[in-house]
């Protein structure tokens, strides 16, 4: 018998690419979404149209609603927990409705697989801002980019935690709440600290989603600011090789129950925010693209690279799509579908 799939922000970014591969698979899928994000119901009607309007179910609901949480997990063989605020800016602005969307959110999804007869197996989209701005580690300034001095594959799981900014704060606490949940209930949990993720289907804006952002921005022309000086390092990652991440923690799930997994490009997938990412976009689009700068923003790291060596040695993986194609890819796709965008 196939597992029931219960997405939790199934209608975002990485949600419906998750949901698309599913349906693909045949597999049974509810989606738990509250349709607040910018680009969830063009998401949603993207989903329908494609697979069918009764390919899967959709509960409109909240994750900080913890009666509607347990309701859908009851019947959840898999959960995968991406439901978020996921924007830094906003969580300081904000800050007590990024807790109880993060932190409590989280919790309410733990709570419910942890009553759940089924005792589900759960998938934990955290990030990389749970290390905060690592600025005990050294870092070389070259003429495009920054570096780490002294850690060439990357920031490991062993980073110290440093839970910089509200949005540290929330997302970190619900790392640590899951990965506890399966040492001290035997839920079977794993925790994916993820990087800078993109690809199709995602509705960047300028303050979360950054490599969507720029792309969605040169070619609708909105302004461009760049907060820092640019040389800002993030490994980025294809979301369709987070899915295949995503894919094989289940697989393995009685294998790495319980771990913590940095996810990302890793030192091979790479990319200076502006100084190197800018060339290519000018090159991609055919245009100049002006921009403005601004401060720097808080936590805000000047390099964060995924150590990756866990997950290749755990799960078998390592990502397949180089940042140029990847990003090709996704100028591509916004193109055809500018008509999503509008115009500055």
């Amino acid at each position: 018998m196939k597992p029931h799939y219960l997405i939790t922000g199934g209608a975002g970014f990485i949600g419906s690419n998750y949901v698309s591969r599913l349906l693909q698979r045949g597999e049974k899928v509810t989606i738990l979404d509250n349709l607040s994000r910018a680009g969830a119901k063009i998401n949603l009607e993207w989903l329908r149209e494609t697979y069918g309007e009764k390919s899967f179910t959709l509960i409109k609901g909240d994750v900080r609603d913890s009666a509607v949480v347990s309701e859908t997990v009851q019947d959840a063989d898999v959960v995968v927990h991406l439901a978020a605020q996921v924007a830094v800016t906003t969580s300081v602005t904000r800050p007590r409705e990024d807790f109880e969307i993060n932190a409590l959110g989280t919790f309410n999804v733990l709570e419910a697989c942890r009553q759940s007869k089924k005792k589900p197996a759960l998938l934990y989209a955290s990030t990389n801002k749970v290390y905060g701005g690592m600025d005990d580690v050294a870092v070389k300034e070259l003429e495009t980019r920054y570096t780490y001095a002294d850690l060439p594959h990357g920031a490991a799981e062993t980073q110290p935690l440093d839970f910089h900014s509200p949005y540290g704060c929330s997302k970190g606490s619900g790392d640590q709440y899951v990965r506890d949940y399966y040492r001290i209930y035997g839920l079977p949990t794993v925790v994916f600290r993820q990087s800078c993720i993109y690809g199709p289907r995602q509705f960047g804006i300028e303050d979360q989603g950054w490599v969507a952002w720029f792309v969605i921005a040169a070619l609708t022309g909105r302004p461009i600011k760049i907060y820092g000086d640019g040389k800002q390092v993030r490994d980025i990652l294809h979301v369709d090789d987070l899915l295949n991440a995503y894919d094989l923690a289940l697989e393995k799930i009685d294998q790495v129950a319980g771990r913590v997994f940095n996810i990302g490009g890793g030192s091979g997938h790479t990319i200076s925010i502006w100084h190197e990412f800018g060339p290519l976009l000018e090159e991609l689009t055919g245009e100049k693209i002006t921009v403005s700068y601004g401060g720097w923003r808080p936590g805000d790291q000047k390099v964060y690279i995924s150590d990756i060596r866990s997950a290749k040695e755990k799960l078998g993986w390592a990502p397949q799509i180089k940042v140029a194609d990847g990003i090709t890819q996704l100028v591509h796709w916004v193109e055809k579908n500018r008509q999503l965008f509008g115009s500055a």
